[in-house]
């Protein structure tokens, strides 16, 4: 039984067991599958702790649909969104862990540790100024024919081959 937790599984396996979650996910919820909403409260709730308001700020005015019970009741790091963060993390690392692929590795210099930083915030950035994730365009938009969908995923073929070259020049 745990060999075929060992080998690698199709892809359309994955494909499929993923859309299901999803289809479970939307049902019981009433909310796809999305991350930088979770993302988002947390680093705001972060600077409330500071002593800053960002639920006062205009950008939450505009998502106050998205977000307004959650920031009345103060629910910054209980919520819908924080559980799904979890879950995709916690399953990331069951699937990792079942297939003894768990490795951790030093970074060869401080150079490939600047990039991988820079790169994480840059497609957070990113993330936030198109108001979505790659989860929440592929498993929402592009099944719904969204165009913001398609054009994201255009930008993000490029942008993976430009960062590919890019890592290829100065890395590699």
């Amino acid at each position: 039984m745990m060999q075929w937790l060992k080998k690698p599984w199709p892809y359309w396996i994955g494909g499929v067991l993923l859309g299901l979650l999803n289809v479970v996910l939307l049902a019981l919820t009433g909310s796809a599958w999305q991350v930088t909403g979770g993302f988002l409260l947390w680093g705001a709730g972060v600077l409330e702790l500071l002593g800053f308001r960002p639920f006062e700020w205009e950008f939450f005015k505009i998502y106050d649909y998205k977000f307004g019970e959650i920031i009345l009741h103060h629910n910054i790091f209980i919520n819908k969104y924080t559980i799904l963060n979890i879950g995709v993390v916690a399953g990331s690392l069951a699937a990792t862990l079942l297939a003894s692929q768990f490795r951790l590795k030093k970074a060869k210099n401080i150079r490939q540790a600047m990039f991988a930083l820079l790169g994480g915030i840059m497609m957070g950035y990113g993330a936030r100024l198109t108001g979505g994730c790659n989860i929440g365009s592929f498993f929402s938009g592009i099944p719904s024919f969204s165009l913001h969908a398609w054009v994201f995923w255009i930008f993000v073929i490029l942008g993976a081959w430009a960062g590919v070259n890019v890592l290829k020049r100065f890395l590699v």
